[in-house]
């Protein structure tokens, strides 16, 4: 019995809806309709009633999901147990967009770790992945982006799923650009300048997006006529600081990345647009010391941009 099918069967039984369960936990509809079915073969019942109105549980159901939600809290309990009783070693892990402010507060963050062990993560995750690993466990706390004028819709979704969530930063995508560029020289700048320019991007560039649709919406907005496709962040400002004639969207950056690479950010004055990144954990996780250090220079950092 696989327990994410479980955890499927959970959401669909609180909200009577595949479609509002799908809402809920960013997963595609026909996948959590297949998980639902694996579930009810490997049992041997019918979980639910299909109907025009909706999923309703069946007598048997009803007594599957109550024993599933037992076993799930038991099963996170026993997992939060031993995790954060091994001796002598610190355990850390946090999802993330992809942001240099980020990648700053946690290189600043690990000078701080003592003790003989310890297993420090940083994931750079799209924000409905990060959701979906802190209401697994798989991680205790994330950082999520979306754009503000979603804001409603997300913070819906995390209190559905008992998520706790406090802003960290709120900001507007920049062009960074060589300091040599003529972009980095204009005092405004606009959409038309960026056109004879190369597009520095990646398959995923926000990693806010709700669908690749949309991510395709966002990029044809903003996109230069070429473009050069690269996932790794170092070789992106490696392109930035070698070749004048490119230029990246990006979240803030610190000043200290910014000179160390020779570039330079300002806003496009007619593509702005908002954003906020906002850290998660559950309701009943207690934020770590640890946690707590990444956390307060994290601010720090963000409050510096």
């Amino acid at each position: 019995m696989n327990v994410i099918h479980m955890k499927y069967a959970i959401e669909v039984a609180k909200y009577g809806s595949i479609n509002k369960a799908s809402e809920s936990i960013g997963m595609a509809q026909p996948n959590i309709s297949r998980a639902i079915k694996e579930l009810e073969a490997d049992l041997g019942i019918a979980i639910f009633d299909r109907s025009a109105k909706g999923m309703n549980l069946t007598p048997e159901g009803k007594e599957f999901i109550n024993r599933a939600k037992s076993i799930l809290a038991q099963l996170d309990a026993l997992e939060t147990l031993f995790r954060e009783n091994l001796p002598n070693t610190l355990k850390f892990s946090v999802s993330a967009p992809r942001a240099a402010y980020i990648v700053e507060a946690f290189a600043n963050f690990t000078h701080s770790i003592e003790g003989d062990k310890a297993e420090i993560v940083l994931d750079e995750t799209p924000t409905l992945n990060t959701i979906k690993k802190v209401i697994s466990s798989d991680c205790k706390f994330g950082i999520i982006r979306f754009e503000s004028a979603a804001e409603e819709y997300f913070l819906k979704m995390l209190e559905s799923n008992s998520l706790a969530y406090e802003p960290i930063t709120e900001f507007e995508y920049v062009v960074v650009s060589n300091k040599e560029s003529d972009l980095a020289k204009k005092d405004e700048l606009y959409d038309d300048d960026l056109r004879k320019y190369i597009q520095i991007t990646h398959n995923n560039p926000y990693q806010a997006t709700l669908t690749a649709s949309e991510t395709n919406k966002v990029e044809q907005r903003i996109s230069a006529g070429k473009r050069i496709f690269v996932l790794d962040t170092a070789a992106q400002l490696e392109l930035l600081a070698e070749n004048i004639d490119t230029f990246m969207w990006i979240s803030p950056a610190p000043d200290t990345l910014l000179e160390r690479y020779g570039l330079v950010q300002k806003p496009c004055l007619d593509k702005r647009r908002f954003y906020k990144d906002v850290l998660i954990y559950k309701q009943s996780h207690k934020i770590t010391p640890l946690e707590s250090d990444f956390i307060r220079e994290l601010k720090r950092v963000a409050e510096a941009l």
